[in-house]
């Protein structure tokens, strides 16, 4: 019984070794974002986080990093990262093991939200910078704790680190995405959908219309966090993830959704 135990525990750990788990993050920010996350979950996962600066379009960034990704992988994407993901999910379906999609949304942008990025990326190209970064990202659209300054000034941090000419690219790629609701009916791996309590950009009631969308998704709400949950509350988002890998790879379509 011990040895059958071992034996059980072994490859289950082998599994999740060779299941590699791949962040995309939000634009402006880098590896940082999802720092609790890599550090609580290095010792037990092989991770990956991947740049979204390959292009100027979501098809090109999820091309360049279909090149170089595993074969098959687990896939965490948060905000723009969400939207990348879903663009690898529509085309290589088959590479995927499991999908999370945190604080995004599968709709396109219309054409006035499109439009409301024009004066940031102005701002941006002209080296105000710093001053581009709370409108792309305003402090009300994080949650009203004691961390939202440290958590601001770590995002104007990050995008210094990426350069202007990188977030303008990511702008326009957000300007130009397609709209995946479609894509989301058809995913047949278990997903996690998202969100803080409190986004101000994307609010829970979408996830929840994502989550009904997807035959296999949870919809996890995080207390006390808005559109940076992995930096606002870090303990609950990484519970989270943990629990969505330990998923089993086929689950069964809740009644509701059949």
């Amino acid at each position: 019984m011990v040895s059958a135990l071992a034996n059980h525990r072994a490859e289950d750990q082998k599994r999740k070794m060779n299941e590699p788990l791949v962040f995309l993050p939000e634009m402006m920010c880098d590896a940082r974002v999802f720092g609790p996350q890599l550090a609580a979950l290095s010792p037990h996962y092989t991770l990956t986080m991947a740049p979204l600066t390959g292009g100027d379009r979501i098809e090109e960034i999820a091309s360049r990093l279909l090149d170089a990704l595993p074969r098959k992988f687990a896939l965490a994407g948060l905000a723009m990262g969400g939207c990348v993901a879903m663009e690898i999910l529509r085309r290589a379906p088959d590479r995927l093991t499991r999908i999370a999609l945190m604080n995004t949304t599968a709709l396109a942008e219309t054409p006035q939200t499109a439009a409301d990025y024009e004066p940031k990326i102005i701002k941006a190209r002209s080296g105000l910078l710093a001053d581009a970064v709370p409108e792309f990202l305003s402090p009300d659209q994080l949650a009203n704790g004691p961390y939202r300054n440290e958590v601001m000034a770590l995002v104007t941090d990050m995008a210094e680190n990426l350069g202007v000419d990188a977030i303008i690219r990511q702008a326009r790629a957000l300007q130009r995405r397609r709209d995946q609701q479609v894509v989301l009916r058809k995913c047949k791996v278990p997903a996690l959908v998202l969100c803080g309590e409190e986004d101000g950009i994307a609010p829970i009631k979408r996830h929840s219309f994502m989550a009904e969308l997807i035959p296999y998704a949870e919809l996890k709400v995080i207390e006390g966090a808005g559109h940076l949950p992995t930096l606002e509350q870090p303990e609950a988002t990484t519970a989270a993830i943990h629990d969505w890998i330990k998923q089993p790879f086929v689950l069964q379509t809740p009644a509701s959704k059949v």
